[in-house]
């Protein structure tokens, strides 16, 4: 097996754990296939090729070797394509220290925008439609009624626990405020897996022109108005920095049905 094996990367479009992968292959210059699957749809692909009892995304896969989990991930990539410039080994244990801080944060963010972007199923369906091919489409327009509150119990979309998920992303918001005080950049003089991980982490909220769909007037309106409370902070400027600095185009090559 060589690394010129074309790699296959598996997302889904509105998630942030994928903005992150994708996001360091891009910045890595790794080569690779996107391949962006539909929500609901996406579970049983997930399960088999996963082979962790796990429904989620992101995923890559080269040849027969698949990994789950974007620190699964990113650990792979270390091993099969690096050093990665963005892991560098003098500090690599402060750097997959902060990675798992907001890896944590995933899913209070989405719990916390999906509150009130349930709210409007129109942007909902067209978002989690938008490169699903025309039968999935048809399924998850016609069984959005099903889907949604079953989505809504997984993710534990409820008063109670986005209270807790605002909490939480606050506590994050206000540590990364102080974090950059010290510097530009999270570890070091350069832009690591820590930046890109809580920057991509936290880009849903902050809404970068630079991402084509947290960028967006109907996503900042609809689904990250509550967020606004943040929207100035230090934190989220320099998410919005960051993505100006260093992201690049989004989608160069767009991805494909899965």
């Amino acid at each position: 097996m060589t690394i010129n094996t074309p790699l296959t990367l598996f997302t889904i479009n509105m998630s942030h754990y994928s903005e992150k992968i994708r996001w360091l292959l891009d910045y890595e210059g790794i080569e690779y296939n996107e391949v962006a699957l539909t929500p609901a749809v996406h579970t049983l692909p997930m399960l088999i090729k996963g082979k962790r009892a796990e429904t989620t995304v992101p995923l890559v896969q080269r040849a027969t070797t698949c990994v789950q989990d974007s620190p699964r991930i990113v650990n792979w990539l270390n091993n099969e394509y690096g050093p990665l410039k963005t892991l560098p080994a003098q500090h690599e244990q402060e750097i997959v220290a902060i990675q798992q801080r907001f890896d944590e944060i995933g899913k209070p963010v989405a719990r916390y925008l999906y509150l009130p972007g349930f709210a409007h199923d129109a942007l909902i369906k067209d978002i989690w439609t938008q490169f699903a091919k025309p039968w999935e489409e048809v399924f998850v327009r016609a069984f959005y009624p099903v889907i949604k509150p079953a989505f809504k119990v997984k993710l534990k979309i409820n008063k109670k626990d986005v209270a807790r998920a605002e909490q939480k992303i606050d506590a994050e918001i206000r540590w990364l405020e102080e974090r950059i005080q010290h510097g530009q950049y999270l570890v070091g003089d350069q832009l690591t897996v820590a930046d890109i991980t809580a920057a991509s982490l936290l880009a849903p909220l902050a809404c970068p022109e630079e991402h084509p769909i947290y960028g967006t007037a109907e996503f900042r309106e609809k689904m990250a108005g509550p967020a606004q409370q943040w929207a100035d902070s230090p934190a989220l400027k320099w998410v919005r920095e960051i993505y100006a600095k260093h992201r690049g185009v989004i989608w160069a090559k767009p991805p494909v049905a899965a």
